[in-house]
């Protein structure tokens, strides 16, 4: 097919399916489209990623759910993308606009953009490439023919032993159905409790010698038992994090986006991987949220709030309004329950994320300073060091992996 040819199809298929489209040749990106005007192209963090894939159709993943559907036919490779089964929360778009460079003067035009993308589900977009493949390669193709490429495996490594995740599920399916016996309630109320109470550093300390999860027989079949299992857990789990604190909607939505991308999974590993990841990813958003050993509604409340928002600049009487109560007060009652300022807390908690972005990120430190919403780099730098002992260069350079 003529390369004119090519981009008109392109630019229909975009147009219908309401997400954007491009064309590359040779790994060259040569055309693009996208009916909604996006300031950076959000493919931009995966591009490499999703370049490697090299069937005629496929898919890949990312961490936050996005999901890109890729055609290869020659020296052509076509990739309709990102949708979701549901739009992202303003956090996760806000991060994703940091990730692709996108000035700070266009973060909200992004969001909004990304926000206004048509969710599809992934099926959709896949059946689509199937019927332009048919056009382009003269080859019919069902969606089991379709091979999952997905990032998991590259983000669970820095966080998990995936070998030893492998390891107990491997002791678990060598049991014959006689001896499968109902032992998962002292596990469960186990990893309940680490998530409820956000304890980061315990749950990982277990899974080192954790013991083989042996589920009752929920299905004939391995694989759906499976993930019966794992949407047994995404429910047990969000349940957990709500009563430790997280917002329903922000857990409830994980849990569906977790559940989704379990269902497309095919390789026992990749489904263990993933649920100890999102076990992992629950606990961790609750650690964030503690204040004290006892935390109040308020502050719970407080906790979230400052989550949400930590990529902007401290805004206290924001803050009283969203909780509905008087700065004054507020101001006081924090302090007296925390023994901190809650301008202390805000930009405690806002150092703890420039950690992160330090340690797993190759942003640089005035990039970063900006998406936190400090003024300037010296600022950033000087509040660091307040609460890190240290500058985040140096920060940096002991973190290196």
């Amino acid at each position: 097919m003529k390369i004119d040819d090519l981009k008109y199809l392109s630019t229909t298929i975009g147009n219908l399916a309401g997400i954007p489209i491009r064309i590359y040749k040779n790994k060259t990106k040569i055309f693009y489209y996208s009916f909604v005007k996006l300031p950076k192209d959000p493919i931009i963090p995966y591009n490499e990623r999703v370049l490697e894939i090299s069937d005629h159709v496929g898919y890949f993943i990312t961490p936050r759910f996005h999901y890109y559907g890729v055609l290869n036919s020659g020296e052509y490779k076509i990739v309709l993308g990102p949708s979701r089964q549901w739009t992202a929360n303003k956090t996760d778009l806000t991060e994703l606009a940091f990730e692709c460079d996108v000035p700070q003067d266009e973060t909200e035009e992004f969001v909004n953009a990304m926000e206004n993308l048509v969710a599809l589900p992934l099926d959709s977009v896949l059946q689509t490439l199937c019927s332009v493949n048919f056009v382009l390669n003269k080859e019919k193709l069902s969606l089991a023919d379709i091979t999952i490429y997905d990032d998991e495996q590259l983000r669970l490594s820095e966080k998990l032993d995936a070998e030893q995740t492998t390891k107990h599920y491997d002791s678990e399916v060598k049991l014959s159905n006689d001896e499968a016996v109902h032992n998962t309630l002292t596990l469960e109320q186990t990893i309940m409790n680490f998530v409820r109470h956000g304890d980061v550093s315990a749950l990982k300390e277990w899974i080192k010698s954790a013991p083989a999860v042996r589920p009752g027989k929920l299905s004939s079949d391995t694989l759906r038992q499976l993930k019966n299992t794992f949407i047994v857990t995404a429910t047990l789990v969000s349940r957990s994090a709500i009563r430790g604190g997280m917002d329903a909607n922000d857990a409830l939505s994980l849990s569906d986006a977790y559940i989704q991308k379990c269902e497309l999974l095919s390789a026992v590993e990749a489904i263990v991987n993933l649920q100890f990841h999102m076990v992992l990813e629950y606990t961790e958003r609750v650690e964030r949220l503690k204040l004290g050993k006892t935390p109040t509604k308020l502050l719970t409340d407080i906790a979230n709030y400052v989550q949400k928002h930590l990529t902007e600049p401290v805004n206290i009487e924001a803050l009283s309004k969203a909780v509905f109560v008087s700065r004054t007060h507020l101001a006081v009652k924090f302090k007296k329950e925390t023994g901190m300022t809650l301008t202390e807390y805000v930009l405690k908690e806002k150092i703890e994320e420039g950690k992160r972005l330090l340690r797993y990120t190759d942003k640089s430190l005035s990039a970063i300073a900006a998406y936190l919403g400090f003024s300037s780099q010296s600022h950033f730098s000087n509040v660091f060091r307040k609460y890190a002992g240290c500058l985040p260069s140096e920060y940096r350079l002991k973190h290196i992996h």
